[in-house]
């Protein structure tokens, strides 16, 4: 029998951001992703888009989400002519608004890199039906993995998650 490959999952910027904020409904969902990428459910990737973007928060809390990426080796893949070159086409083709184009780039080196999903809770310009649907034609149209686009609390296991059972995940009950 054939064993299930791992799936291989970008984290996007958000992802990082959601996990230190306390206050957000996402938040439990968001940790409890990280945790199952420490064992072993996902393979975890993310970007140097995503440090770069990170290098924007203050110090304390940069330092906390960079930290993220040895705590649960994740990888970081570089930016390249490649994925630059594919954002810039999402935005041409109108998959994102012509003021996205780091949205666009997380998604562009994900497909680049053949990644299996890209993980956001950014709501606005990534996890959207248009996004998707745009993003899957043009990546298949160009030769690239059409890659899924989804929240934490769609790929987490769903009795850990507390986003889906309507409770706010700061009710530790």
């Amino acid at each position: 029998m054939k064993t299930p490959k791992t799936p291989k999952i970008y984290l996007e910027t958000t992802m990082f951001n959601y996990y230190f904020d306390w206050d957000r409904d996402a938040h439990a969902d968001t940790v409890t992703l990280f945790e199952e990428c420490a064992a072993g459910k996902f393979e975890p990737y993310t970007s140097s888009y995503v440090i770069d973007e990170l290098e924007y928060a203050p110090a304390e809390k940069r330092n906390k989400m960079i930290e993220l990426v040895a705590r649960y080796n994740i990888t970081v893949l570089a930016a390249n002519d490649e994925s630059d070159a594919l954002a810039k086409r999402y935005i041409a083709e109108g998959a994102f608004p012509q003021n996205s184009l780091m949205d666009a780039s997380h998604v562009a080196i994900a497909a680049v890199y053949a990644l299996d999903k890209i993980i956001s809770l950014n709501f606005r310009h990534i996890v959207r039906e248009k996004t998707m649907d745009m993003t899957r034609a043009i990546n298949i149209l160009l030769g690239y993995v059409p890659v899924g686009i989804n929240s934490p609390m769609e790929v987490i296991d769903d009795e850990k998650t507390r986003y889906h059972l309507g409770r706010d995940s700061r009710d530790p009950s």
